[in-house]
């Protein structure tokens, strides 16, 4: 099972000892944050502050000005980094430490921009914005995402791109102090999370709904629902047809963007996606789209949570995906709650059949949480080769024809 770690550049820059203590681990590559959203992230290895303050998001890299010049959306550079190329300067240290580097992009989340340009934000059926979250069916966003990973990748030596919010965020996200934890069923935060923009409107009205009639029977249903009093509530009670037609407009959008975005990494890097096995999923492990594992050669699953739901949904991906997309676990060491036994937890996502771990966070882990490390990566790499069954039906590979998607 290989084991890849991720990274803040400052991490890699500024903690003293990064590299030596990536070496002890042994992890197989260091993911670095490349572009990235807001975030107080502590430093527990730094000798200079306990924490560095991201006020907003930013590219780590330098914002080119010939780039950018006519973009409706550009990324803002960070005042809070000394170094300018501060993302290409880890990638470049761990290059010559030997270390296989990865550039970890975030895609559509950006508070600053949806706060800026709201126009380009998902919107709810209340007419409410959701400024942390680009909507994937807005073109000018799309064009944004495709020059981020550019701009990103440009002049690096990667071994892979780790693409995080490559599709919708939704409702749920923690905002400033959040305070709608515990307050909605699933199936409210699922329709809250139905954008209802302009562009995704133009896709309905182009398949010949009225987007005022959608909007008012997503408003009606919530109501329903928050008036039934059940906050375990899954299911609605939206026509068929008008459910799969919203699915299927934030899945064109989705399936657009990460084209776009696939085409600015080029070829010879290897792809990791960030995805949910729930195609309604939003978030920065957004829902999968059918044609999501053509394009992809590993898809990452959100496992943070120990137990079966987890082991389950890594069976599952192996069932559903091509053999040759490999599936990742997703597991923090950082957690509020830590993982009881992190090395049994990581065997048992291996034995459902993840080939790979991608652990979190190297920097944010500090000497208290080191052991979960350890014991992570020494468990993967312990674990079996996960084999696909002989007789699986499908065959596999990024980008080649015929490459099928999930279930």
């Amino acid at each position: 099972m290989r084991a890849v770690g991720y990274a803040y550049p400052w991490d890699v820059l500024d903690a003293p000892g990064f590299v030596e203590r990536v070496r002890e681990l042994g992890v197989d590559e260091v993911a670095v944050a490349v572009s990235y959203h807001s975030a107080r992230a502590a430093t527990p290895w730094s000798t200079a502050g306990t924490s560095v303050l991201a006020r907003h998001a930013a590219l780590y890299r330098p914002v080119r000005e010939e780039a950018w010049r006519d973009a409706a959306l550009r990324p803002a550079a960070p005042d809070w980094v000394r170094i300018p190329d501060s993302a290409g300067d880890a990638v470049r240290v761990l290059n010559a430490a030997g270390v296989p580097a990865a550039a970890w992009i975030v895609l559509t989340h950006n508070s600053r921009l949806g706060t800026e340009f709201p126009q380009y934000a998902v919107r709810n059926c209340f007419g409410e914005s959701y400024p942390w979250s680009l909507c994937p069916s807005q073109p000018e966003v799309r064009t944004y995402a495709a020059r981020l990973t550019a701009e990103s990748v440009a002049g690096l030596h990667l071994a892979s791109v780790v693409l995080e919010a490559c599709g919708q965020l939704g409702a749920v996200h923690q905002h400033q102090h959040e305070k709608t934890d515990g307050v909605w069923s699933p199936a409210v935060e699922r329709l809250l999370s139905v954008c209802c923009c302009t562009a995704c409107a133009e896709e309905w009205a182009a398949s010949g709904a009225r987007p005022d009639d959608v909007r008012h029977l997503l408003r009606t249903e919530i109501r329903r629902l928050l008036d039934s009093a059940d906050l375990t509530a899954t299911g609605d009670e939206l026509p068929v047809e008008l459910r799969a037609l919203i699915l299927d407009t934030r899945q064109r959008g989705t399936d657009r963007l990460r084209d776009g975005v696939l085409a600015a990494v080029g070829p010879g890097i290897r792809v990791v996606l960030h995805g949910a096995l729930d195609p309604w999923a939003t978030g920065a492990l957004p829902g999968l789209t059918p044609a999501a594992a053509a394009g992809a050669d590993a898809l990452v699953l959100p496992n943070w949570a120990p137990g079966r739901a987890s082991s389950d949904a890594v069976a599952q991906a192996r069932r559903e995906l091509p053999p040759g997309v490999d599936v990742g676990s997703y597991v923090s060491a950082v957690a509020a709650a830590p993982v009881p036994d992190m090395a049994a937890y990581v065997t048992e996502l291996a034995g459902a059949g993840a080939a790979e771990l991608h652990l979190y966070h190297l920097g944010l882990a500090g000497p208290g949480r080191r052991p979960d490390l350890r014991a992570a990566v020494k468990a993967a790499h312990a674990a079996a080769p996960y084999r696909i069954r002989p007789g699986t039906p499908h065959e596999s590979g990024r980008r080649r024809a015929g490459a099928a998607g999930p279930g």
